[in-house]
């Protein structure tokens, strides 16, 4: 049968183009790391905050919708985040544009995060068949074609060699980025959780403080005087919403953090474990065709080239679409996620996706807590001042007797200085009201020494007072779950933070499989030059050493 010999130029070209069409179309199609280049700005106030350009895009002039938007989990909010970036296509939705923005617990988002990274996968199809029919035609050609003698050019073999050990040192430093990059971005994963729950457990910790000072002010006593019964009942009304929102915070952020820990393990030990294959299989090729062994390969009836362009093209596309497309899932949630974040501190107050990752307090049950918490500060002043006023400083008659009556005598006790009004509105203290100065020396009960406290009643007072104190220094806190200022504070140290680093890792990962990728993609194709040297090489030595047997003086015959 009569064979075309074949062009090597043509043979090298056509895998070659589709190698970097296929690598093209994948950074391109997939989620682009142009996006996520997040950049370090200064972030001004938290109220009436402008972002311009920040994270490497015009955010204030995205469209942001702020209507009633119900999803297909039934979940109404106010403010759709990131809508431009999140309009993907959607496999789950027949491939309709998916436009229910940001949502970390809606499998349309998370579906079309994922279509984001299918070009690894068009990739490995591209691969996997082109490849396939290009080795197939090799292998019809040498198996079909008679071989003719042919030189052999020490040039190209030398020039083959180097290019294999390039593409495969290439290939072990892409892998090695790859482990600095995935080393980097769980660190940044890690710590951007834990400062999650610190800020979450911080909210806890204060919602617990208010409610604990709340029951005290409900058990304190001033001699017969108590807390009306009134404030009591609000009390106990407030006690099972403010237990509701720590409980909602907890179970929120545990189980953020349990599902993050859950998704980053098994896919720390993919990666690892396919880079590690990846590196594996990159050494071994070349060891197995520069040493010619292809015997251990496990073939008797194929060649070493032919055994490692089969193992190299069947493995490929599997590694090609796990290395790649992970990262590429990571760009594009990490840059969805900030920008989101970055879109909702323009608009704190609107109800968002945001409250799947740590809850938001709504301003009804936020406002319950500050009225509730005020009403027993001014309740708890109002009974320490009736009793001053009343008993403290009346001029109570000796046959009274006690409790009333002890004696009480000299200058009069200036009463606690309430820090509200009657509206529940802030007034200032004046300077001098303390109480200390007032203790008189007791026996019996009975003031000895001139005046109005007897040590008991000052440390009743003093403890009452105290509580009251409590509730009011802790007002700032419940003033920030009524404007979200946490929440402000929380993302805006996340986007200034924890962002560029989370966007850094993934950028390094990304680049480090490209490169890898890449340099395997190469080193198969010139394991198919250098089988070909490598065949010339031996046939050339093995005809030169059967020529030198049969004809032993041809040198000297010729000279």
């Amino acid at each position: 049968m009569n064979c075309l010999k074949s062009n090597p130029f043509l043979i090298f070209l056509l895998p070659l183009s589709f190698l970097l069409l296929a690598n093209f179309f994948s950074s391109s199609y997939g989620a682009s790391l142009d996006h996520n280049n997040l950049q370090q700005a200064n972030i001004p106030e938290y109220l009436d905050r402008k972002i311009h350009h920040y994270h490497g895009i015009n955010v204030e002039g995205h469209t942001r919708r702020i209507a009633e938007e119900t999803t297909g989990d039934n979940i109404t909010y106010d403010l759709i985040l990131a809508a431009d970036r999140t309009h993907r296509r959607d496999p789950t939705d027949h491939f309709n544009y998916y436009t229910g923005g940001w949502r970390i617990g809606n499998r349309h988002y998370l579906a079309s995060v994922a279509f984001s990274a299918a070009g690894p996968i068009v990739f490995a199809i591209i691969w996997f068949v082109v490849f396939a029919v290009f080795l197939l035609c090799l292998c019809c050609r040498c198996c079909c074609c008679s071989r003719k003698s042919y030189g052999y050019s020490p040039t190209a073999y030398t020039i083959s060699v180097v290019c294999l050990a390039v593409c495969t040192i290439a290939a072990i430093a892409g892998i090695a980025f790859v482990y600095m990059g995935q080393g980097k971005f769980e660190s940044s994963i890690v710590n951007t959780s834990s400062f999650v729950l610190h800020k979450a457990d911080d909210v806890i910790v204060n919602l617990k403080d208010i409610l604990d000072n709340l029951n005290a002010a409900k058990n304190t006593s001033i001699g017969q005087s108590v807390l009306p019964d009134n404030l009591k009942a609000q009390i106990n009304g407030i006690t099972g919403t403010i237990e509701g929102v720590t409980t909602n915070f907890r179970n929120v952020t545990q189980k953020n953090s349990h599902d993050i820990e859950n998704f980053l393990n098994p896919m720390k030990i993919l990666l690892i474990g396919v880079a590690a294959a990846l590196l594996v299989l990159s050494v071994l090729g070349f060891l197995f065709s520069v040493l010619g062994l292809g015997c251990l390969l496990g073939s008797n009836w194929m060649d070493s080239y032919n055994t490692n362009n089969y193992n190299e093209w069947r493995l490929s596309p599997c590694e090609q679409v796990r290395l790649i497309s992970n990262p590429a899932l990571f760009a594009s949630f990490i840059g969805d996620t900030c920008i989101a974040m970055d879109e909702w501190l323009q608009n704190p107050n609107a109800r968002s996706a945001l409250e799947e990752i740590i809850p938001k307090v709504d301003n009804k049950t936020a406002q319950e807590i500050s009225s509730v918490t005020k009403g027993v500060s001014l309740g708890t002043v109002d009974m320490i001042n009736g009793i001053i006023t009343k008993v403290i400083n009346a001029n109570v008659p000796p046959n009274v007797g006690p409790p009333l009556y002890y004696n009480q005598n000299g200058p009069m006790l200036p009463i606690l200085c309430n820090p509200y009004d009657s509206k529940l509105a802030d007034r200032q203290c004046a300077a001098g009201e303390v109480w200390k100065k007032y203790v008189c020396q007791v026996s019996g009960a009975i003031c000895k020494t001139p005046g109005r406290l007897t040590p008991n009643m000052y440390n009743q007072l003093s403890t009452t007072a105290n509580v009251s104190y409590t509730l009011y220094k802790e007002m700032p806190f419940v003033l920030d779950l009524i404007d979200s200022t946490y929440l402000k504070e929380l993302f805006g140290d996340i986007s200034k933070n924890y962002c560029p680093s989370l966007s850094v890792s993934t950028e390094w990962m990304y680049t480090g499989f490209i490169f890898s990728s890449v340099a395997v993609m190469f080193s198969l194709i010139i394991w198919i030059f250098y089988s070909r040297e490598r065949r010339q090489r031996s046939y050339t030595k093995k005809v030169d050493k059967e020529s030198s047997i049969e004809n032993p003086f041809a040198y000297s015959q010729n000279d």
